[in-house]
């Protein structure tokens, strides 16, 4: 079974059952399934997990390691509130944005960049100032971005017919009227970059809730993106194949899946700007967003990894119970507040209430791929990302990038795929039961067939599969009742998460992490 049979349609042919006879001899090759705390955390929807033997107490549980619960933490940490415990189930905290590291480079399991900041992103941009990511402001009142962060050229590369061109817009072969569309398009993009609703506010803008409430912007949540672009008459191949990429880039979804709204705010909520740095610029590391949870880190108290919060009860206070798998032993941490930094999905199981209405969630396979050789390939060089217009995969990223090393010999190639197609449930199911080796030949074969010249280059091959990903925006979630009720917090219980937001990104995660700690302060005064 060839590359283009494994993604044509998706995760479902990678499938064990349906491998069967159809797949190559297995080809042994370093490498490990990172991060399985999925299986812990299924245990809470499987039930028999050992009643509390032992009871120790906090003013504050944050539940969750990711960008949003760190954010909780530092926010509490720096008004005063010191008997804070953070609970994590992976051995490592950072969620979307944990990171890994090897003899050759530090890498990403998830979030690999930051753009630059939109002018509403006001606390991501005070943590970035304490965290020495931003250095100050210029004579505009710009910020000015540590210059190692930044990331260096040249930035990005598409792969299509035998050659790599610059940028992932197609260029390469498209007609006139192609051209006119991308005209057309992105003219329309730039209009609602700068429009503004009745109320003043930007059409679009980061932290979501930052947007004009405008009915006239807010009603194109009620449609597809899709739809959305054939009422445009935007329908050449090129543009259409970018669009999707670009929703499956940061939602992991399909354009026909993605609410319009949700798909206009890609092209229309950035632009910021960083002295003299444009808006296209991004901030990225060797670990990619794992380097802000390592800076954030080095400021808090240690977290309790491994271990499991299964059951939330409010009882005068909170009793948070948290299974650690070593000891084999359930112990009760009595608080008196609870920020509940964790998916919607699991908020709901560890109160024992239904689900948010229509939260669902795209799941991934994210690769880190060791080479004793660097890519290289026909046409415009190697770049930081670099994408296949044939593949279903979303290509890779460079870990060794933004490194200073003239000629480096090797490097951690990191290889992202949403799991867009088929659905949600269906693709999180097949990827789960995939084993490692089907996933490291799928991956391989990916990459061989962008650069015959790794073949044999390939030293070893860590995948991980992110069931849950991200919260998919689609049509009706981001301005609809249901992430509304989501978002109103319940004292004692608080709630921080990017899915209260609609978004999965680093500003939003870092924004409701911040505005929990500051409703805990009030509720605790």
């Amino acid at each position: 079974m060839r590359r283009r049979c494994l993604l044509a349609g998706g995760v479902a042919l990678v499938a064990p059952a349906l491998l069967g006879g159809a797949r190559r001899a297995p080809v042994a090759m370093p490498g490990e399934m990172a991060g399985a705390g999925w299986q812990l955390g299924h245990r809470i929807r499987d039930g028999g997990l050992p009643e509390p033997t032992e009871t120790s107490r906090a003013d504050v549980v944050v539940v969750g390691g990711g960008i949003a619960g760190l954010s909780a933490m530092w926010g509490l940490q720096r008004a005063g509130v010191a008997d804070i415990e953070l609970v994590e189930l992976e051995a490592e905290p950072g969620g979307n944005a944990a990171s890994g590291r090897n003899g050759v480079s530090a890498y990403p399991w998830g979030a690999h960049y930051v753009p630059l900041l939109a002018p509403e992103s006001t606390r991501a941009a005070a943590l970035l100032a304490e965290l020495g990511l931003i250095t100050g402001h210029d004579a505009a009142g710009r910020a000015v971005y540590d210059e190692a962060s930044l990331c260096a050229d040249p930035r990005e590369r598409l792969f299509r017919w035998g050659e790599w061109q610059e940028d992932l817009v197609p260029g390469t072969g498209v007609t006139e009227a192609d051209r006119a569309q991308y005209r057309s398009f992105f003219g329309a993009m730039e209009r609602f970059r700068t429009a503004r609703g009745a109320d003043g506010r930007r059409a679009f803008a980061i932290p979501v809730d930052e947007s004009s409430a405008d009915p006239r912007f807010r009603a194109l949540d009620g449609m597809t993106f899709a739809r959305f672009l054939d009422e445009g008459g935007w329908d050449a191949a090129p543009l259409r194949w970018y669009l999707r990429y670009c929703c499956r880039d940061d939602y992991g979804t399909e354009p026909g899946d993605v609410s319009a709204w949700a798909g206009i705010h890609y092209f229309a909520s950035r632009g910021g700007r960083g002295g003299e740095d444009g808006p296209h610029t991004v901030l990225t590391w060797p670990g990619g967003n794992g380097h802000i949870v390592d800076l954030m880190r080095a400021r808090l108290p240690p977290p309790s990894c491994s271990a499991l919060v299964w059951r939330v009860a409010v009882d005068g206070g909170v009793a948070v119970d948290v299974f650690e798998p070593g000891p084999g032993r359930t112990r009760r941490i009595r608080a008196r507040a609870v920020v509940l930094a964790v998916p919607h999905f699991v908020a709901d199981r560890l109160l024992g209430r239904r689900g948010v209405a229509g939260a669902s969630y795209a799941p991934w396979v994210v690769a880190n791929v060791t080479v004793s050789a660097m890519p290289v390939g026909t046409g415009f060089p190697l770049c930081w990302d670099n994408v296949a217009y044939d593949s279903e995969s979303l290509g890779y990223v460079v870990a060794t990038h933004q490194g200073v090393a003239r000629v480096p010999r090797r490097t951690v190639l990191t290889w992202y795929m949403p799991l867009s197609v088929p659905a949600p449930a269906e693709a999180r199911r097949a990827a789960l039961e995939t084993p490692l080796d089907a996933w490291q030949r799928m991956v391989a074969d990916d990459l061989v067939t962008m650069h015959p010249e790794l073949e044999g280059a390939i030293e070893r091959v860590d995948v991980r599969v992110w069931g849950h990903g991200m919260i998919r925006p689609v049509p009706g979630y981001v301005w609809g009742a249901a992430r509304a009720a989501a978002c109103r917090q319940q004292a004692p219980v608080f709630f921080a998460h990017s899915d209260m937001s609609g978004l999965s990104i680093f500003e939003e995660a870092h924004m409701r992490g911040m505005a929990a700690s500051a409703a805990v302060r009030r509720f605790l005064a």
